[in-house]
């Protein structure tokens, strides 16, 4: 089933059903409203939203539509909670290595994962608003799952069951804040803007086989001003999703539309290139001496897609960074 939130006057936008294709969509709000709304009655929607979806794709939904992912917002235009980790433990040893870093105890045991800003998510297609270029603008291509309510001290094996939804995710980051961000040992806040979702939610089934042991086994396709940037599988991460919603339920519950993130995709080897821009300046540093690639300026765009059996999963992010307007005195 594919899922998504067109714009509207409501910030949390309107639930549509998207066909598998992604060509077409039915209004979903004789269900739930919004897509918080499903997922937090997700065991009396599901099943409408499934027969919806199965309507849809044989061509028999009334009201049926094209679907236009520039009028999309995030599946979540704002959630209860945000949490991304760093699950790909290739990029952190190539960040270790380039800028001479310390060891991070139990780094292969315990998943790396902060909290970010859940309040106001970007569409796949909306502008980046941010303030300067001198922070260091870095793009970050990420899978992610949204989850329904999941008890305190869940098990990894609990959580695959509340596993509800796959999304796809451009982490926005500034670089030049998280070095002293990350000294002061209260973590990231300025380095961490609002972050982009591709259009559209799916339930893990719509990937088959590719979704397997809680990972997104994908390619996440990345361009960057229109050139081949990387095309990292999700199949390396080193914590499977339900090891990182246990780790997040560890000492507190997780509210019904919880999204979690797998942190920058990142594979050994070199030959599929990077999900940002930092890691390959880091590749460059152990390789060169110095990197070369410098981060994003106002104007440049990223675009990531990831497919399955040639459909289109999400669809995909397409957007540029701009200068963000100065607020009235």
């Amino acid at each position: 089933m594919k899922l998504a939130t067109l714009k509207s006057n409501s910030k949390d936008g309107r639930l549509v059903v998207v066909s598998r294709d992604l060509k077409r969509a039915v209004d979903a709000t004789s269900v739930a409203p919004t897509l918080i709304g499903a997922v937090e009655t997700w065991s009396a929607s599901a099943p409408r939203l499934h027969a919806l979806y199965d309507r849809l794709n044989k061509g028999e939904a009334e009201g049926a539509f094209d679907f236009d992912p520039r009028q999309a917002a995030a599946p979540l235009p704002r959630a209860p909670q945000w949490c991304d980790g760093s699950a790909f433990l290739n990029h952190g040893a190539l960040m270790q290595k380039a800028f001479g870093l310390p060891p991070i105890p139990d780094i292969e045991t315990i998943p790396l994962m902060y909290q970010g800003g859940s309040d106001d998510m970007l569409g796949a297609h909306d502008d980046v608003p941010l303030p300067d270029e001198a922070h260091g603008i870095d793009f970050e291509g990420e899978f992610g799952i949204v989850v329904d309510e999941v008890p305190l001290g869940c098990s990894p094996a609990g959580a695959r069951g509340r596993i509800l939804l796959l999304v796809q995710i451009n982490d926005v980051s500034l670089r030049s804040f998280g070095p002293r961000e990350m000294r002061t040992g209260f973590g990231f806040f300025h380095a961490k803007p609002s972050s982009s979702f591709a259009p559209v939610a799916v339930t893990p089934d719509e990937i088959g086989e590719a979704w397997r042991d809680a990972r997104v086994a994908l390619d996440l396709n990345i361009e960057y001003n229109g050139t081949w940037f990387g095309d990292p599988n999700g199949r390396e991460m080193n914590f499977g999703f339900d090891q990182l919603v246990a780790h997040a339920a560890t000492t507190r519950k997780l509210s019904a539309g919880t999204i979690i993130g797998s942190g920058t995709v990142s594979n050994a080897g070199g030959k599929k290139g990077s999900a940002c821009i930092a890691e390959r300046r880091a590749i460059e540093a152990i390789e060169h001496g110095a990197a070369r690639t410098a981060f994003m300026k106002f104007g440049d765009r990223v675009r990531m897609e990831a497919r399955w059996k040639d459909l289109p999963v999400f669809g995909a992010i397409d957007q540029r960074v701009v200068e963000a307007p100065r607020p009235q005195a």
